[in-house]
């Protein structure tokens, strides 16, 4: 079985990172260069970086803070926002990114996933989606969440592999930010339908909460962001926990 991971997000806005709660209220958290190389040294597997306001504001990623944050990290580097072609995915490439993240884009335009897959290369496309419940339907959101779309959630995770997805990021706007865990019983069923790799995101509160979303779900990492930005949970600590809890990490 392959190791679990442990992925600290930066959702990065006007050059800081920031944190909200089911996608508003958004606050500061921290220097995104100066966090990176604390995770970094903490021992995260890799680390996210979002610029989450690129594509609702109509421009590209913050290419010198992505340099600048990539020169304080020696872990794979996943880079998303405001990437609608292989000419923007280039330029992150080249400025630090193991991988691209995108997610609005691929839905208003899935052949974007098939043309990066032939690029770069399907390891390097992770199809980032934020879903929310409508209806007791899961439905894709875009821009950060602000626009509601009538894909469902399930059956674009399926579309998105089927074109050359390499990982898919799952957001849960209900649980993100809230502390209460993540949303276990759609990561499993979403895990069981797809051969690719699957990162759950949204809700971690506590060091339980990574327990239970590796043992109910066995997604294959587990992303977070404001339990990490302001110290709740140290990474060294809890790895030694999900060892405890005979969950293999690296």
């Amino acid at each position: 079985m392959l190791a679990k991971r442990i992925i600290p997000c930066l959702d990065v806005k006007d050059g800081r990172t920031v944190k909200g709660v089911n996608f508003v209220s958004l606050q500061d958290a921290g220097d995104p260069v100066e966090l990176a190389w604390e995770y970094s040294r903490q021992g995260a597997d890799e680390l996210v970086f979002l610029d989450i306001t690129a594509t609702h504001e109509h421009r590209k990623t913050i290419i010198e803070l992505v340099k600048s944050v990539a020169r304080q990290i020696n872990i794979p580097f996943t880079i998303g926002g405001g990437i609608h072609s292989i000419a923007d995915a280039d330029l992150l490439l080249n400025a630090g990114a193991d991988k691209i993240s995108i997610n609005s884009a691929a839905v208003k335009s899935p052949v974007l996933i098939e043309q990066l897959a032939s690029a770069f290369g399907k390891q390097f496309v992770v199809v980032a989606i934020d879903t929310k419940q409508v209806n007791n339907l899961n439905l894709v959101h875009l821009s950060g969440g602000q626009i509601a779309t009538e894909v469902q959630t399930e059956d674009w995770i399926k579309e998105a592999e089927a074109r050359g997805a390499g990982e898919i990021l799952l957001t849960s706007m209900d649980h993100d930010g809230t502390k209460t865990g993540f949303d276990c019983a759609l990561l499993k069923k979403v895990n069981n339908s797809i051969s690719i790799p699957l990162i759950a995101s949204g809700g971690a509160g506590n060091e339980q909460h990574f327990i239970d979303v590796f043992q109910q779900s066995n997604v294959a990492a587990a992303l977070a962001a404001s339990v990490f930005h302001y110290g709740t949970i140290a990474i060294p600590q809890l790895k030694n926990k999900l060892r405890a809890h005979q969950i293999e990490v690296r």
